[in-house]
């Protein structure tokens, strides 16, 4: 590869730090579930100031995980709605029909995120909760939503999947909504080979999901290796559950990412502050709003500019590899059924381009 080349994405390692956390695992013969997820979940709560997290082997098994728990506590019926973003990653709507429910698509503001708006012109008997995504590291109106949320008695998920280490008035936010997922995916301001955090407000549901992601099983293996006596082996099975739990391999990555997760956010605004600057007297691009009292995580650096595919060939003819995020997902067969009017979705999908956005981008490349 040429050294000039500019990738999208690029993460970054504290390499010698993570071996020695792996180290571990590996000198106690223990990679799975417990020991250093248990250990990566505490920090994660410290750090967020939440109640409960639990560790998954991604994302989308974490979003699937929390509406599948959803669904089944609050008695949710097939054909049910949910309200999400039309622009997004697949997964945040995939987990909507893993669970045989709809995806009511809302149009969004000029932040990238739901519009609170268009959630509410949605809502109907059907509607069961509403699911907010902090495109790129935004926390668009998520006052508004949540707020949206308390007067129509809807569940609140956040697909945190940009939003690691996301500030609102110097807060990590969440708290106040009935789940948060978070992606550790390999290119996310947190970055591991792959894997996520569940955040549940309520203790009970945080229970359940630690069952459900070790098979319906409710004494994990960890747990009995910890059991004196002859019964080890002497658990239940109380849910039809999944295989989605993380392992300590990829926990000790994220300890140790977490770390530096705030001054490597630090960076990436210093890289936006830089674009803006390079960007602001040019009427032919449009730069992207952050909400007041936002310090966002800067997972993605986005511009709305015309000619966007031309742009991105020339770019490429020079050794920069910008990206799209997100082509908006009513234009797949598969969700075209569920087609709304979005406005703003289907014009920001068009004009749409994500910039490189990683900590070995420097002022001058």
């Amino acid at each position: 590869m040429n050294k000039r080349n500019i990738q999208l994405f690029k993460p970054f390692y504290r390499t010698n730090e993570v071996l020695d956390e792996i180290k571990d695992c590996l000198d106690l013969g223990w990679t799975g579930l417990g020991y250093k997820t248990l250990i990566f979940e505490n920090k994660w709560k410290e750090y967020c100031d939440y109640e409960n997290a639990h560790f998954v082997n991604s994302a989308t098994s974490g979003l699937h995980l929390v509406i599948n728990i959803f669904k089944e506590y609050y008695k949710w019926k097939d054909g049910d709605e949910i309200i999400t973003t039309p622009l997004t990653f697949v997964s945040t709507n995939h987990a909507i029909l893993y669970e045989n429910l709809v995806p009511v698509f809302c149009d969004v503001d000029k932040y990238l995120c739901i519009d609170p708006i268009s959630v509410k012109k949605l809502i109907n008997k059907k509607t069961k909760a509403v699911i907010f995504m902090g495109m790129g590291g935004s926390i668009g109106q998520y006052d508004k939503i949540l707020n949206i949320c308390k007067e129509n008695k809807l569940i609140l998920i956040v697909d945190a999947a940009h939003m690691a280490g996301t500030r609102y008035k110097s807060k990590i936010i969440g708290n106040d909504a009935d789940a948060v997922i978070y992606s550790f995916q390999a290119v996310k301001n947190l970055p591991t080979a792959d894997s996520g955090m569940v955040c549940f407000k309520e203790k009970d549901f945080d229970i359940i999901a630690r069952k459900k992601t070790w098979l319906g099983i409710n004494k994990d293996t960890f747990e009995r290796s910890k059991t004196e006596g002859a019964y080890k082996w002497m658990y239940d099975v109380e849910y039809t559950g999944y295989k989605y739990h993380g392992n300590s391999i990829m926990a000790a990555i994220g300890i140790v990412q977490l770390k530096y997760l705030d001054q490597d956010n630090a960076y990436r605004r210093q890289i936006a502050k830089w674009y803006d600057e390079s960007f602001k007297h040019n009427k032919k691009i449009k730069l992207i709003e952050i909400p007041k009292d936002c310090e966002p995580s800067r997972h993605l650096y986005q511009i709305m500019i015309e000619n966007r595919d031309e742009i991105i060939l020339a770019l490429n003819r020079v050794g920069i590899y910008p990206g799209v995020h997100y082509r908006i997902n009513t234009d797949y067969d598969m969700y075209k059924k569920y087609k709304k009017d979005c406005k703003n979705a289907e014009d920001y999908s068009k004009k749409l381009l994500s910039l490189p956005m990683h900590l070995e981008i420097t002022k001058e490349a």
